[in-house]
Order: structure tokens, then C-alpha cells, then sequence
């Protein structure tokens, strides 16, 4: 009974989605050291950015758990399985959040606790209500999508310069060809909870086809410039540029391909290789 409840809870907190704020967070940590790596920072600096990020996705669960009852595939989520009550992922989510901001405060830095308390906002007040009214939710959702790296980065300068909004640009562009293209995947459950995820497509197709491509296109020059601004090497540079022609190869597919389905299942899958490969690589390849 009681491992039963602790994984409902730990369920709450999106553990898949979780390692990837982490990741990400841990890599812009290690971009921002301008000397020897920091350990012990490190490590407090994912524990509080784990306590925050998953009490921010128990909150969004809790915020969505009339739709997450709708959809076949979120029915199974603690909260519309009534594995956890709603006023109890309530509590959970807020008390560990808060404590995740404080801990960042008080064991990092001020800066860091700052940035992670803008994505909480941005993702609670903004991206989460607007699934509900349009698919401009995924631009506003690509900002506190891609703040990761800032908090990492402000966590080891205590500053945010430049250099961090890189690492955020590739984040953000990232972010759109990869969540429009579990939207289109998806699409039918998601318009059975009512959540405007995509526009209807018109006489010249989806528009969010254009949004995948152009974001694409972006993201193959944007990709390189941290070798650019002294971010990383050559070999980043030569690496970023073919994940990027592979991310854009398959956004034109998508675009213009015969089953959207299959084509949307591509962009996802490239999108998975991408980033961790491409963050890898950069922390590798440091300059």
C-alpha cells in the first residue's frame, strides 16, 4: 500500500519529463563554469531543481486533471486513476515547489531560485491555461520549456548573460517541432478534451507546418552558435549542423509528406536524438 502511494506521487512529478529539466540544467551548469567543476553546487543545485520542476508538474496535473480524465492517454495519471486525491497532489505539488524555490535560494543562489520561480509562472499561468484556448500555447510554453540552462548557467556564474540566452535559443527553438509534432500525433484525443493544440488546416494544409519548418530552419543556424561565440569546438559545430539538416530534412516531410502520422512520429523521434546528443557533445567539446 505504501509503495503503491509513493509511486502514484513520484508519478506525479513526470519523471521522464523531470531528467530532462535536469539534464538540461546540469548542462548549462557545467557550460557556465569558467573553472574547476563544482561538485557539491552541482549537486544542490539538481536537488532543488528537481523539488521545484516536480512540484511545477504536479501542479500542472492537478490543473488538468478534469482533461487528463478525457484523454486515453492520461486516464492512467494518479489523480484521474484516483490513486491521489486532488486537494492532496494539491498540497503536494505546492509544499514542494516552494521548497525547491527556497532551497535554490538559500543553498545556491538568489538568481537561480529567481529563474526557476519565472518558469513555474510562465508554465502554471501561461502555457497551462492556454492549451485550453489556442495553439499559440506551444510559443508561450517553448519559453519556460527552455529556462533549464539559464538556471544551470545562473546557478554557476550568478549571473545571465549572453552565453545563457544561447543555450536558451536552442532550447526554445527545440521545443517547437518537438511538442507540435506530439500535438499532430495525438490531435484526436487531444480535441476530445477540448484543448486547442492545433489550428484547423486550411486549403494550403496545417499552419503549424510552416511554424515546424521555419523553427527548424532556425535551429540549424542558431545550433551553431556556440562554437560561434566560444561556447564549444569544431567538432560541436560539424555535429549541430547535421542534427539541425536532420531535424529540418524531416519538418519538410511532415510539411509536404503523404501520412502525417507516421511523418509526426519522425520529427518526435529526431527530436529525442537530438537534444541530449547535441548537449552532450557541446559539454564534450567545451571550449
Amino acid at each position: 500500500m505504501l509503495r503503491s502511494r509513493a509511486r502514484a506521487y513520484l508519478e506525479l512529478t513526470k519523471p521522464r519529463v523531470l531528467s530532462m529539466i535536469l539534464v538540461t540544467a546540469l548542462a548549462g551548469f557545467y557550460m557556465g563554469c569558467t573553472s574547476e567543476f563544482d561538485l557539491g553546487l552541482a549537486v544542490r543545485l539538481l536537488f532543488g531543481t528537481a523539488l521545484a520542476a516536480g512540484g511545477t508538474l504536479a501542479l500542472n496535473q492537478y490543473l488538468e486533471r478534469d482533461v487528463d480524465a478525457i484523454m486515453h492517454r492520461t486516464q492512467g495519471r494518479p489523480i484521474p486513476s484516483r490513486r491521489v486525491q486532488p486537494s492532496e497532489a494539491l498540497i503536494f505539488g505546492l509544499l514542494l515547489s516552494a521548497a525547491g524555490i527556497a532551497y535554490l535560494y538559500a543553498e545556491v543562489n538568489r538568481l537561480s531560485a529567481l529563474v526557476t520561480s519565472v518558469i513555474s509562472l510562465l508554465y502554471l499561468g501561461g502555457y497551462t491555461p492556454m492549451k485550453r484556448f489556442t495553439w499559440l500555447c506551444h510559443v508561450i510554453g517553448a519559453i519556460p520549456g527552455a529556462l533549464p540552462p539559464v538556471i544551470g548557467w545562473a546557478a554557476s556564474r550568478g549571473n545571465v548573460r549572453a552565453e545563457a540566452f544561447v543555450l536558451f535559443g536552442i532550447m526554445a527553438l527545440w521545443q517547437l517541432p518537438h511538442s507540435l509534432s506530439i500535438a499532430r500525433i495525438y490531435q484526436d484525443d487531444y480535441s476530445r478534451a477540448g484543448l486547442s493544440l492545433l489550428p484547423l488546416a486550411g486549403t494550403g494544409g496545417n499552419p503549424v507546418n510552416l511554424v515546424m519548418v521555419a523553427a527548424s530552419a532556425l535551429l540549424v543556424g542558431f545550433g551553431a552558435v556556440p562554437t560561434w561565440v566560444g561556447l564549444a569546438g569544431r567538432a560541436y559545430l560539424v555535429f549541430a549542423l547535421a542534427l539541425g539538416v536532420w531535424m529540418f530534412y524531416r519538418a519538410i516531410r511532415l510539411a509536404w509528406g503523404e501520412n502525417s502520422i507516421v511523418a509526426a512520429r519522425s520529427v518526435m523521434f529526431v527530436s529525442l536524438i537530438y537534444l541530449p546528443t547535441l548537449l552532450l557533445i557541446m559539454v564534450c567539446d567545451k571550449a
